[in-house]
């Protein structure tokens, strides 16, 4: 009986789930009763209350988060407690994924339609991924997520290796990934209070192809990570171009105030990035937090895309790009808060620089008394509980309320590529940790530099599910 035992424990613990970035390889084998004795404690800590930064940090509920909690392993009162590994065990492989299926309804004005033409109502997968992620061997793991969903059929997203490490410097990434600018930006998909990132989004240099280094202090309050890459790269990662095309990224958090298990905590933040473009040339542009700007042009012969970009600079000769980005987050038992601020400097190849401002602040709160997690590993707020789950739980799921206004200006000098204010409030049901639906109202209102103003009036609804 003892050795079944035993032997199940070692099946859960060395299996590549939510516990296998929590354990690390040791150099000999211990005998049996030892080892059992190891496990026995190593099971007790995981059930402890008295480590409140681990939920987060090493159980991981997201595939795009997983690889980066590698560089916040557990430290155990009683020693470091390490699982034995064997080279049968790698390589290791687990699949993930999840759908978005969005219904839209529009109203514009006459301002809006003669500005960005008349956006039709519609219903659409705005996205559909499947990733398998693991360890290709002891201290190395790898991510490969593609998207079904992106004109480009299928296309990457995240594919990438990663090499822990023992530096001060964290871990090692290399490949294609959210590199390291905007607390909005590494936000995974799957948690956004609304459907889409904010306005600002639009500046960030998001998913480019490098090497970066990314790491926690011991204490899990601070994060800093670093990249260089080329760009910028297309859709699978490619970038091309014998002038220029180099970029660096990196982000620094803190939290001055971590008292999660009291429900208080207050995260700073700041990003800076720069860039010389490989095509000498930067644009901007946004659609208003509904569909991905990703999704544009035509989606299938004779099914237009129903929504054009709202504000658009066009092209701009450009030498180099700064990026500037600070963001402020709080949490107060049911309430969350949430707000950043990035400016954008366009240097051209001729004539004088330009400055580019965008800026969010949001809200939400829990009806019925969830507590937002935190993520120490990111930095981010992280996924949504229900304390009762619909269905087997007999509970009615947690129901958020939120508010966010959102803001972009694309006017400078001789470049006028418009200016939005978004205005959203939402309603998010999740069912379970998985589950959720989304309701989100959205009123763009545009600046046009040729219309004017001009008013559009969003209703959506979002099903999301993710394995």
């Amino acid at each position: 009986m003892r050795s079944t035992a035993f032997v199940l424990i070692v099946s859960i613990l060395t299996r590549h789930d939510a516990f296998a970035e929590d354990v690390m390889p040791v150099n000999s084998t211990p005998g049996f009763e030892h080892r059992l004795a190891e496990l026995e404690v190593e099971i007790q800590w995981l059930k402890s209350e008295t480590h409140p930064s681990a939920i987060d940090a090493t159980k991981p509920d997201s595939i795009e988060t997983a690889a980066y909690n590698q560089m916040y392993p557990p430290t155990y009162e009683s020693g470091v407690i390490s699982a034995v590994y064997d080279q049968s065990d790698f390589p290791t492989t687990h699949v993930s994924g999840f759908i978005h299926a969005d219904w839209g309804v529009f109203h514009q004005d006459n301002a809006s339609r003669a500005a960005v033409g008349d956006v039709q109502d519609g219903a659409h997968f705005t996205r559909a991924r499947v990733s398998v992620h693991g360890d290709a061997w002891q201290d190395t793991s790898y991510m490969l997520e593609m998207d079904f969903g992106l004109p480009d059929r299928p296309s990457f997203v995240d594919v990438y290796l990663d090499l822990a490490t023992s530096t001060r410097l964290g871990n090692i990434r290399i490949g294609r990934w959210r590199q390291p600018f905007s607390m909005d930006s590494l936000t995974s998909i799957r948690e956004l209070t609304f459907f889409e990132r904010a306005l600002l989004f639009a500046f960030g240099p998001f998913r480019q192809t490098g090497i970066g280094f990314y790491g926690n202090s011991d204490d899990g309050q601070k994060t800093w990570a670093v990249s260089g890459f080329r760009y910028p790269s297309d859709g699978f990662g490619t970038n091309l171009g014998d002038a220029g095309g180099y970029a660096l990224a990196t982000r620094i958090t803190t939290l001055l105030i971590d008292e999660e298990t009291a429900g208080r905590l207050l995260h700073i933040g700041g990003s800076y990035s720069y860039a010389d473009p490989s095509a000498d040339s930067i644009q901007f542009r946004s659609t208003p937090e509904f569909l991905n700007p990703a999704f544009q042009g035509t989606l299938e012969a004779g099914v237009p895309n129903n929504l054009p970009f709202f504000v658009d600079t066009g092209a701009i000769n450009s030498a180099d790009l700064n990026l500037f980005g600070a963001e402020l987050a709080a949490l107060f038992g049911q309430l969350y808060l949430q707000s950043e601020l990035v400016y954008a400097l366009v240097q051209r190849s001729a004539g004088a620089s330009l400055g580019f401002p965008g800026l969010y602040v949001h809200a939400g709160y829990f009806l019925t008394g969830e507590v937002r997690q935190y993520n120490h590993a990111n930095g981010v707020f992280g996924r949504v509980k229900p304390d009762h789950n619909v269905g087997a739980d007999g509970g009615s799921g947690a129901w958020e309320i939120a508010a966010r206004w959102s803001y972009i200006d694309l006017n400078d000098r001789n470049i006028a590529g418009g200016r939005l204010n978004n205005i959203t409030a939402g309603l998010n049901w999740y069912l379970n940790p998985r589950t959720k639906i989304q309701f989100n109202y959205i009123r763009a209102c545009l600046n046009d530099p040729i219309q004017g103003n001009a008013v559009t009036d969003i209703v959506g609804l979002r099903a999301q599910v993710d394995f």
